[in-house]
């Protein structure tokens, strides 16, 4: 169903793209503008799917619905199924996750206006984009120093206040801790315990953790010295990378 909701608008994408190097300036405007306007569809098929499958905090559906998934795509990698709901690659073998997940996950930690949100694994910046798009306070630390650059550049262009640097997400940002909420978009083997160190106190987490082959979303939450755990979905991200924090 998701493939014939989206297939039609994907396709006129894919066509325009091919015309508009060939069209006089304002031709290529006119052709631009269309093809935006068939992203907006295919990412409302988008948000309708998500609201199929269950989201339903009003404040995320709108996020989802403001946020130009294709924006945060790298030259290159711009797919004709960017509102698709699958992960595509970024490069660095690295991914932009599936917006079901970027949407569950968000729902899941309900981050606040002005909370401080701290974010593991930048990528390409969309999910952060979500949640500065929530009026969270984003910090985000991404090891792939490319994709830090892109993705400072991508949330400048879109215009998201999101603080970015190129590091070691092992290690957190203390600088900046205590943080409400922290997410974690690539999959450690263990539970970081720097993370949890920089959580505050009634703060939340969500990671996936574990081996490639068998991750769960875990949901910590910080009760004073106390730690509650929730299992949750199984998932699928690519690994947490350990590196030298470049600041050190």
């Amino acid at each position: 169903m998701k493939g014939s909701r989206l297939a039609l608008p994907l396709i006129m994408v894919a066509a325009l793209l091919t015309v508009i190097s060939l069209l006089p300036g304002s031709c290529a405007d006119q052709i631009l503008t269309v093809e935006e306007a068939a992203m907006d569809e295919a990412r409302e098929a988008m948000v309708s799917l998500l609201k199929a499958y269950g989201i339903r905090d009003e404040k995320v559906i709108n996020a989802m619905r403001k946020v130009r998934r294709h924006k945060f795509l790298p030259e290159g990698y711009l797919s004709r199924d960017a509102y698709g709901d699958h992960p595509l690659p970024i490069g660095h073998g690295q991914t932009i996750s599936q917006p079901y997940i970027v949407a569950y996950m968000t729902e899941k930690i309900s981050p606040k206006q002005g909370e401080k949100v701290l974010e593991i694994g930048t990528g390409s910046g969309y999910q952060a984009a979500v949640l500065a798009e929530l009026g969270a306070d984003v910090y985000s630390i991404e090891i792939v120093p490319e994709l830090a650059s892109h993705s400072i550049d991508a949330l400048a262009r879109e215009g998201f206040k999101c603080t970015v640097k190129w590091g070691d997400g092992y290690q957190g940002w203390p600088e900046h801790a205590p943080f409400s909420v922290i997410i974690v978009t690539c999959a450690p083997e263990e539970l970081p315990q720097e993370l949890v160190e920089q959580l505050a106190d009634g703060g939340r987490m969500i990671l996936p953790l574990g081996e490639a082959h068998y991750q769960r979303l875990m949901i910590l939450r910080k009760q004073g010295e106390k730690i509650v755990t929730e299992d949750d979905l199984p998932v699928r991200f690519v690994p947490m990378i350990k590196g030298s924090d470049p600041a050190h």
